[in-house]
């Protein structure tokens, strides 16, 4: 027996064994018709981008992540992109600008970002997506979200938020305030750290005045319902808040014919893309589950980098993060394994040939057990490889046995029945 080779992945990365892959396969499937059924057509952007051009696109964050090499053909450094909204920006900026707005633009794929081993997180990402390029109005915001809801309840989740923010409303209270790069740094992840204590330390230690310190503070608090709105309105006196205010307030109104306030939470001060964001922004997030599953938001300034100034939202999907926080839910949706193992004993092997072709114009996946073994060991090779039932071809003139691989029960079935469509599983 040969040796077994050592092939461990690099840290952050994951191989999909079939049940899995199965289960991932039907979440892109799932998400990818109801982007369609939302007038939302499928782009694929390529697997490697020339840096200088995908940095146009990229905040700070995402540029320190990016995996990047030396093109040898070139000598120009590539890299793989650790996120597929500047691409699609920089697609419908170049490649469709001559088309009429508004663009509706789906698309799934693998991104690789370079992460700190120590935090255990994945370096690659499995994105499901959508971006609406060309408008600005609270209507197209709340059909991102009313989207991602349904799509939620599409792939069997029960217990999900989203949690809304407005970015513009952080920037009216943050901008401009009278304090350096490492305080602005400081007060930022206090606020998104929800740090009410240990920001109020930091602001001692600032010139602030009573109504600013004030507002600063009130934001680690103003998470809830829709009442969060009018406690914003009692601190908040700026009057870009106010304005970003009245853009929230009224993409809740348009989100009311949807009917899915359960699932609605505001929170003010959530600092997610405060650099990248340019207004209303949202994850999704599964009870028990306590990463984001998706997150998307408004993103006005990112196609004027590329030249062709549009205002847009879009979100995407993390499928990993799905598929882990539904794993036992997708169980009872994705059919485990193959519907149709097809033993045959009978030395010529073009019946079950026949046989297999037919089964398989019928809707059902029927494999072939090519391999010389007896009933038992193939009823084994069943079991043991997610097969959901064994059919047993005997010779000619004697039938068909169709066995329930999950607990052995035995049925007789003739060709003629099979034939004719009178056969189900």
């Amino acid at each position: 027996m040969s040796d077994i080779i050592e092939t461990r992945l690099p840290t952050g990365v994951k191989d999909f064994l079939p049940v899995k892959a199965a289960k991932l396969d039907y979440l892109q499937t799932t998400l990818r018709s109801i982007f369609r059924q939302w007038g939302f057509r499928p782009v694929a952007p390529a697997v490697l981008e020339d840096l200088a051009v995908l940095e146009l696109g990229l905040g700070t964050d995402l540029r320190e992540k990016t995996f990047r090499f030396d093109d040898r053909q070139t000598g120009r450094l590539v890299a793989f992109p650790p996120d597929i909204t500047p691409q699609v920006a920089r697609i419908a900026a170049t490649r469709m600008r001559e088309m009429p707005l508004p663009f509706r633009l789906c698309y799934d794929g693998r991104v690789l970002r370079h992460t700190e081993q120590r935090l255990g997180k994945d370096r690659e990402i499995f994105q499901s997506g959508v971006e609406l390029i060309g408008l600005d109005n609270p209507e197209a915001d709340a059909e991102m979200i009313a989207m991602a809801v349904e799509c939620l309840k599409a792939v069997g989740a029960t217990e999900f938020t989203i949690d809304i923010g407005q970015v513009e409303f952080l920037r009216g209270i943050l901008n401009d305030l009278p304090l350096d790069t490492a305080q602005a740094l400081a007060v930022r992840t206090a606020i998104a750290a929800k740090d009410v204590s240990g920001l109020q330390q930091l602001l001692m230690k600032t010139s602030l005045t009573d109504q600013q310190r004030e507002e600063v503070l009130a934001l680690p608090r103003l998470y809830g319902g829709r009442e969060v709105l009018a406690r914003a309105r009692k601190v908040i006196t700026n009057t870009t808040s106010q304005q970003a205010l009245d853009n929230l307030e009224r993409t809740l109104e348009l989100l009311a014919v949807y009917d899915i306030d359960e699932y609605i939470t505001l929170d003010l001060g959530e600092m997610r893309g405060f650099d990248y964001h340019t207004g209303l922004i949202f994850q999704g997030f599964l009870t028990g589950f306590g990463r984001a599953v998706c997150a998307g938001g408004r993103y006005d300034g990112l196609t004027a980098r590329y030249g062709f100034p549009a205002p847009a939202t879009g979100f995407s999907f993390n499928l990993f993060n799905l598929l882990f926080a539904l794993d036992r839910e997708l169980d009872a949706q994705v059919k485990e394994g193959t519907d149709i193992l097809l033993f045959a004993s009978d030395h010529d092997k073009t019946p079950a040939q026949i046989l297999a072709t037919k089964l398989r114009s019928q809707g059902y996946s029927v494999a072939r057990d090519i391999i010389d073994r007896d009933r038992p060991a193939s009823l084994d090779y069943a079991r043991r490889m997610h097969f959901r039932y064994l059919l047993v071809q005997h010779g000619k003139e004697e039938g068909l046995t169709l066995i329930r691989v999950a607990d052995g029960q035995e049925t007789s079935l003739t060709d003629e029945m099979i034939k004719a469509g009178h056969f189900e599983i």
